[in-house]
């Protein structure tokens, strides 16, 4: 076994030792944050059978879906199966967020996905739940069940029940109805 000289292993010790130092006095003081929960739903009668109002809400979603980190993005999509990823794909190479994982995926009856949406960054959790069922000839009634716990914000609740009405009010229920008259 080889000896090792203490003075080799000083200036090692000492370099880490501030380095420790360096990091510890670099910390902020611990932050009291507000924790909470909310939960809303929505409903929206919506044209199409149930199957293809659920391939609207999946796939590609940059026809209706809007809210983006990136401004412009590359792709928007949300995989439609148990693992997939709500991804916003802000490149060709590849760069993105992921702002969801799909939980439950089945088609024309049910989509769930977990994560925090644009709230990326806090330590917040959204279950997102589309259920659809037959609602008369042709339509369908589309439930959107928001269930949101951790750090939550003073006015996050309202901020996102609105952009969820905006989103199926007046992104989705038009898109949905102008890509029948497409057809």
């Amino acid at each position: 076994m080889k000896a090792v000289h203490l003075p080799v292993l000083l200036p090692q010790f000492f370099c880490l030792a501030s380095c420790l130092s360096l990091s510890i006095a670099a910390a902020s003081e611990p932050q009291n944050l507000p924790i909470g929960a909310f939960a809303f739903e929505i409903e929206a009668e919506v044209p199409g059978l149930p199957e293809s109002v659920y391939d609207a809400l999946t796939g590609d979603i940059t026809g209706w879906w809007d809210h983006t980190m990136s401004g412009d993005p590359y792709q928007l999509i949300i995989e439609a199966k148990p693992g997939g990823g709500f991804w916003e794909v802000f490149d060709a190479s590849g760069q993105g967020v992921r702002h969801a994982v799909v939980t439950y995926a089945h088609r024309g009856k049910q989509l769930r996905f977990e994560g925090p949406l644009g709230l990326a960054g806090h330590a917040i959790q959204m279950v997102t739940t589309y259920e659809l069922m037959p609602a008369g000839e042709g339509t369908t009634l589309l439930k959107v069940s928001v269930h949101a716990s951790g750090e939550i914000q003073a006015g996050w609740p309202e901020m996102v029940q609105k952009t969820w009405q905006r989103f199926l009010f007046e992104r989705f229920v038009p898109y949905v109805k102008g890509e029948l008259f497409r057809e």
